[in-house]
């Protein structure tokens, strides 16, 4: 039964199917077998000789088969026994059920061996990606990215925690790869975030560092330790809380901390204590001793968090993992992951917080179609794939008058794009390079009363933005066929001048008018 689960992938498939092959080939081959021995000696007696000889291979037709005989010798020999009879015969006879406990005994120790040989992969090579797909040249990359690859490539990552050598993921029936040759290194005590829309290959190279799926070419290596060759010793190394919640809904959350705190080696003496700390570092304190499956989408995401931070691995991996939690929560987990790295540990954490992100990571990539677009600080993204900066003034008055402050940002601040208009409100965009943040707080404040503008506020473009200017850009072939057909079929024109509101798109907001 264990090495025939492998070649499924939904459970309640394997269930329905390794049933029905049981039952057919346990309870079916045993009757049939036994009804044909009612035939005597005759021809079909001989087929029934040789069809129980060859259904000995399985385990389940040996059972029910040695049951069957037993209880027949029994029954006939208490039957020729009240005639003075003695036809008793050692159920342990090879033509009784010794036959049957060999095969079982040679096919458990055979099946435990191709079991081990498929749980290290024995029968799965790599193949080369040659033959699975012709992968476009890289082209041009960014120079952050760049300087990345030549790093890893000419092998200067000796001190890196984690390092990605052209690791690559092709799925079959796939025209493009999932993840596109990365090389990255991650040193210790770094917070690496790992962003991209979904499908951009985030949880697919989770996946490959931790073993889920096979990796088509490239390499990666955890603590020096391969992805490929020890990827038991890459177990032990590495904390990983997936992006769907890995839990068993009848342990308890104290249950499920101590089963793992077992499994990382933990001494028994200090389980407990392991455990009670998992639950008071992430809040569980209140829900430890209720079953698991009663636990809110934010709470299991706590307690897979605190399973993947058992035992200290030096490398953890969170696929999002705030997501469903509240703000306070959220606010714990970030508190709970800077003392990680403050202890040296590493974190790759992939998210669609653009706060979390400016909260935590060190460093970051934003993965667009499996590879890297960018790589670098929050700030340095900003600096470098940011708009500039954004200037918002409210002018004063019941009927206020815009056109001379119109004239005003486009005379003294060239370069300035007008975003937004509205009733007494003014959104500039501007070029950080035209100009400095002194020049424009200095001729806002001079000019503040004369242009009666009540306030003004200017900000940095966030990392929302630099995030969207990229995600643009990844492939979607259903999104793109879908987004077709509905051209075909409804054609909507909107005036140039008039635009929705994100609230307006969802039945909360009016329309408001913009400069296209």
């Amino acid at each position: 039964m264990y090495p025939a689960s492998f070649f499924f992938t939904i459970p309640s498939t394997a269930y329905v199917v390794l049933t029905s092959v049981n039952i057919l080939i346990g309870i079916n081959g045993s009757i049939s077998t036994f009804v044909m021995e009612l035939f005597g000696n005759n021809e079909i007696g001989g087929i029934n000789d040789i069809l129980k000889n060859v259904l000995l291979i399985f385990p389940h037709f040996c059972l029910g088969r040695g049951l069957i005989d037993m209880v027949k010798n029994q029954a006939m020999a208490d039957a020729l026994e009240r005639f003075g009879e003695n036809r008793f015969r050692s159920p342990l006879e090879w033509d009784m059920v010794g036959k049957n406990l060999f095969a079982m005994a040679v096919e458990g120790a055979v099946f435990f061996i191709i079991t081990l040989l498929i749980q290290y992969r024995f029968f799965i090579k790599p193949r080369p990606v040659s033959k699975l797909t012709t992968l476009a040249p890289l082209g041009e990359e960014d120079e952050d990215v760049a300087r990345e690859r030549q790093r890893i490539v000419h092998g200067l990552g000796h001190g890196d925690i984690l390092e990605l050598r052209q690791l690559t993921k092709v799925f079959k029936r796939k025209q493009k790869p999932a993840v596109d040759r990365l090389c990255v290194g991650i040193p210790p005590g770094e917070c690496f975030g790992l962003l991209g829309v979904n499908g951009a290959g985030k949880t697919t190279t989770f996946k490959m560092l931790t073993g889920d799926t096979l990796v088509t070419s490239g390499e990666a290596f955890l603590a020096r330790k391969s992805i490929l060759r020890e990827i038991d010793e890459v177990h032990r190394n590495m904390g990983y809380c997936p992006q769907f919640d890995s839990i068993y809904e009848l342990l308890t959350g104290r249950e499920h901390l101590e089963l793992y705190a077992v499994l990382r080696g933990v001494p028994e003496k200090e389980v407990c204590d392991v455990a009670e700390w998992g639950i008071r570092k992430l809040g569980l304190l209140k829900y430890s001793d209720k079953a698991a499956g009663s636990y809110s989408g934010g709470n299991m995401r706590k307690l897979s968090t605190a399973m993947a931070l058992i035992g200290a691995p030096p490398v953890v991996f969170l696929d999002e993992p705030t997501t469903g939690m509240d703000p306070k929560a959220r606010r714990a987990l970030w508190s709970c992951i800077h003392s990680i790295i403050k202890e040296g540990r590493s974190v790759v954490l992939t998210s669609h917080s653009m706060e979390e992100c400016e909260a935590l990571c060190t460093r970051m990539a934003i993965m667009v179609n499996g590879r890297f677009r960018c790589l670098g600080s929050v700030q340095h993204l900003k600096n470098r794939f940011g708009d500039g900066y954004t200037i918002i003034l409210r002018v004063g008055g019941l009927d206020a008058d815009l056109l001379p402050v119109m004239k005003f940002i486009e005379s003294e601040l060239r370069g300035s794009t007008l975003k937004e208009k509205h009733r007494n409100m003014l959104q500039y965009q501007l070029p950080s390079s035209l100009t400095s943040l002194t020049h424009i707080f200095s001729i806002l404040a001079d000019n503040k009363e004369a242009l009666r503008i009540e306030d003004y506020s200017v900000t940095q473009t966030t990392l929302d933005q630099v995030f969207v200017n990229f995600a643009k850009d990844q492939s979607d072939d259903y999104h793109s066929k879908e987004t077709s057909v509905r051209r075909r079929d409804v054609a909507i024109e909107v005036p140039p001048t008039l635009s929705c509101s994100p609230g307006a798109a969802e039945g909360g907001g009016p329309l408001r008018e913009s400069v296209m």
